[in-house]
């Protein structure tokens, strides 16, 4: 099927589409409305770059008509003209259109829960983890979205141990997945006397959230174990028992929450969190063999996998995995992470695109 026939095709689809969402019964199913209503935006803009490609064509074939047929000079030169105009846009418009059709990860719309935990490098790295909570943190504000502590447990000499967060948002998954896995930071310790710089990681994972049709936890597979809380939550904090621990006994998850103030907020935190581990683990394996065929170098999905350093004493981030550096760690580290996970987006569907042609 050549490209023409590709977006006829999705043309054909976006009609039918726009004649469900017209159907009235529709008000009454509102999982399906929000799935067709999706679908209608996300080939809507297929369906415009189509329409721009065909009038692009139309004006392309009657340029080379006029110039097989017409015997004018001037005539001629104004076509010949209009060929050398319209073919890089109709290249770049083709490119633009690969591009949109490019089958997307149903995953990237959703949701996701964002958990940092400290690596080797002791206080160092809980105060590494710190940082990269902060970043997020300024990097969701910008974005508009909305995050919400699941848990915390906080470093000895500052920072965190571990973090979780719940983010919503617009295609906050398909956004942030590109920032699973192992963070370095290269920086001299305050508590280094000799001036040496010392190596400390933590690791980062983002879970896309799961809804109970997607992961159904029986009451049977999970035990509820309660304990007082000794983070942030006000004067229930060490006097009642308000945190929860879920123990999954199929999968031997085992999830924590004690930041919020009551223990029905930290069991409905921590059955989030569960949801998100078992659809995340459930996921990997159906992935596994998928992803021995096909190892991109920018979602392995391998989180023990190095993707990142931040160099203080040079000012410098690298991300391995694309070979991009930057010279603006501060910047970075007040959130202003776009260009690299834009570059990270591009080099995926670069390869992606390659596969698709077969090269």
């Amino acid at each position: 099927m050549n490209l023409v026939d590709k977006l006829q095709a999705i043309w054909i689809r976006h009609q039918e589409v726009n004649d469900l969402l017209m159907q009235p019964e529709l008000a009454n199913d509102h999982k399906r409305f929000i799935r067709l209503n999706k679908e209608f935006k996300d080939l809507d803009q297929v369906v415009e770059a189509r329409n721009k490609y065909l009038i692009l064509i139309g004006r392309r074939e009657e340029a080379k008509d006029i110039l097989l047929r017409e015997k004018d000079l001037e005539m001629r030169e104004i076509a010949s003209s209009e060929l050398e105009e319209i073919q890089p846009v109709l290249e770049e418009l083709e490119l633009e259109i690969q591009k949109l059709l490019i089958p997307k990860d149903p995953e990237d719309t959703k949701d996701a829960v964002l958990e940092v935990r400290a690596g080797t490098g002791g206080d160092e790295a809980g105060l590494f983890v710190g940082d990269l909570v902060r970043m997020y943190l300024r990097f969701i504000e910008d974005k508009g979205w909305s995050a919400e502590w699941l848990t915390a447990t906080e470093g000895s000499a500052g920072g965190y141990k571990e973090a979780s967060i719940e983010i919503k948002g617009q295609d906050v998954y398909g956004t942030l997945k590109y920032e699973s896995g192992v963070h370095r930071v290269q920086r001299v310790p305050s508590t280094e006397s000799q001036g040496r710089v010392h190596t400390s990681a933590a690791t980062v994972a983002v879970l896309p959230e799961a809804d109970e049709l997607e992961v159904d936890i029986k009451d049977v597979d999970i035990r509820k174990d309660t304990f007082r809380s000794s983070g942030a939550g006000g004067q229930h904090v060490n006097k009642t028992e308000s945190g929860v621990r879920l123990t999954h006994y199929p999968t031997g998850i085992v999830v924590e929450c004690q930041d919020g103030r009551s223990q029905h907020q930290n069991y409905d935190r921590a059955l989030t969190v569960l949801r998100a581990r078992i659809w995340d683990r459930a996921r990997n394996e159906r992935d596994k063999e998928v992803a021995e065929k096909r190892k991109t170098i920018v979602s392995t999905g391998d989180r023990s996998a190095k993707i990142r350093t931040y160099n203080f004493p040079q000012g410098r981030i690298t991300d391995h995995r694309i070979g991009l550096t930057l010279y603006n760690l501060p910047e970075v580290l007040n959130g202003q992470i776009e260009k690299i996970l834009d570059e990270l987006r591009l080099a995926e569907n670069a390869e992606r695109m390659k596969e698709g042609t077969g090269e």
